[in-house]
């Protein structure tokens, strides 16, 4: 069979893997940080990427490759490049793309560290960045300058769960010139697939949903072989934010059971906005399988489901909102996500807390604003657990 003919589920369990001698049927780990030369005349034709194949394990390693590949093949890119985190995914992208003198429009709708990333470290290599609302087409094409190389965003956003028009963003990026950058953190390619939607580039923190059960850290990126194949490899390869073959071992794992694992989460997500959504102490859900969500057609269209992150407000600010989570017993208090233990947190203290009072009120953190994501537990239990505290507000 070709694998360009099989259907996700089976390229999240089949594709990449290539059986050493030993006829393996498991990915297996290759715990080896450098290879051996059958001469010196192969050492130089590795070296010179003139002859294929493993030189040094901060850049060539067959477990990584494998889950490099597997997971380019469910986003649909060309090529992935796993990175150590989430984070340095990122990093890595701009870093190996920009310049000084370089402009970055970026949705205001993003990970607390990802803003103070580009706030206050790329700003020291001379990269300078606008944020705008991440679901304002007319505020992303005004803030375009002559020098603006990349626009960056996630959708479903965090916490709010706002859902950007990948296939807009992508026209605008294109006409002037941009490249487009969207972390599919949430949904991951179970649910959605920007390079479908004209996106250049994808970003995953592979410590989400990929992993699944809060084991390793770890990121990556993906697109065509020029960007992502060249430029971000050439980068990983000298400054070395290398995936450990541990971490690329449990993610391969993690892959197999995505699909299954994100329409739970989703399911089960939908169930408990609906719950909260009507509860008496709850003022307000953001989750896009909602119909009154802003973007909820959108969502529809761009995504195979809604995705297990909600968030909801409180009356009260940060007392009531620290009521409910003091008082729970089987949720996770983390700030982590894409568990199969659903967590909770308070992004105002946590996520987000790094961002000044003006920044968190820009993005809509209110300290009221507690989120959800939902794991696989009974939702019986996941209610209960919540109303412990909701119903002292």
């Amino acid at each position: 069979m070709n694998e360009h003919d099989w259907d996700l589920e089976t390229l999240a369990v089949r594709a990449g893997q290539v059986r050493t001698e030993e006829n393996e049927h498991s990915v297996p780990i290759f715990m080896t940080s450098s290879y051996v030369f059958g001469s010196a005349a192969e050492a130089e034709a590795r070296f010179k990427g003139e002859l294929p194949g493993n030189i040094y394990s901060r850049f060539t390693n067959p477990t990584v490759r494998t889950f490099e590949q597997r997971l380019a093949a469910l986003e649909g890119g060309e090529s992935c490049v796993a990175t150590a985190s989430g984070m340095s995914a990122i990093l890595s992208t701009c870093l190996a793309l920009l310049k000084s003198g370089d402009h970055v429009v970026s949705s205001r709708s993003i990970f607390g560290t990802t803003v103070v990333l580009f706030n206050k470290y790329l700003a020291k290599f001379g990269i300078e960045t606008t944020f705008v609302p991440l679901t304002d087409l007319a505020a992303w094409d005004a803030a375009i300058k002559p020098n603006t190389k990349l626009l960056f965003l996630e959708t479903p956003s965090n916490p709010l769960t706002e859902v950007a028009d990948i296939a807009a963003l992508a026209e605008l990026a294109h006409k002037k010139g941009c490249l487009l950058v969207v972390d599919n953190c949430f949904c991951t390619p179970a649910l959605q697939r920007p390079l479908d939607y004209g996106a250049d580039i994808v970003i995953h923190s592979a410590t989400k949903y990929i992993d699944g059960q809060g084991r390793a850290v770890g990121g990556a990126v993906v697109g065509d072989k020029k960007l992502v194949g060249e430029e971000v490899f050439g980068f990983l390869r000298t400054a070395g934010p290398t995936m450990s073959a541990f971490n690329a071992w449990l993610f391969l794992a993690g892959l197999e059971t995505l699909s299954l694992r994100m329409q739970q989460h989703s399911a089960r997500a939908l169930e408990l906005a609906v719950y909260l959504h009507d509860h008496p102490k709850v003022k307000r859900v953001h989750y896009p399988g909602l119909p009154n969500h802003p973007q909820h057609l959108l969502a529809r269209k761009q995504q195979a489901a809604f995705g297990g992150v909600l968030a909801f407000e409180v009356e009260g600010g940060k007392t009531a909102a620290w009521q409910v989570v003091d008082n729970t017993r089987m949720l996770s208090i983390t700030a982590n996500l894409g568990d199969t233990k659903t967590t909770i947190t308070h992004p105002a203290t946590t996520t987000h807390g790094r961002l000044s009072d003006q920044e968190r009120a820009a993005a809509g953190i209110s300290d009221g604003l507690l989120r959800i994501a939902v794991g696989l537990e009974a939702m019986r239990d996941i209610k209960a657990d919540l109303d412990r505290g909701l119903n002292l507000i």
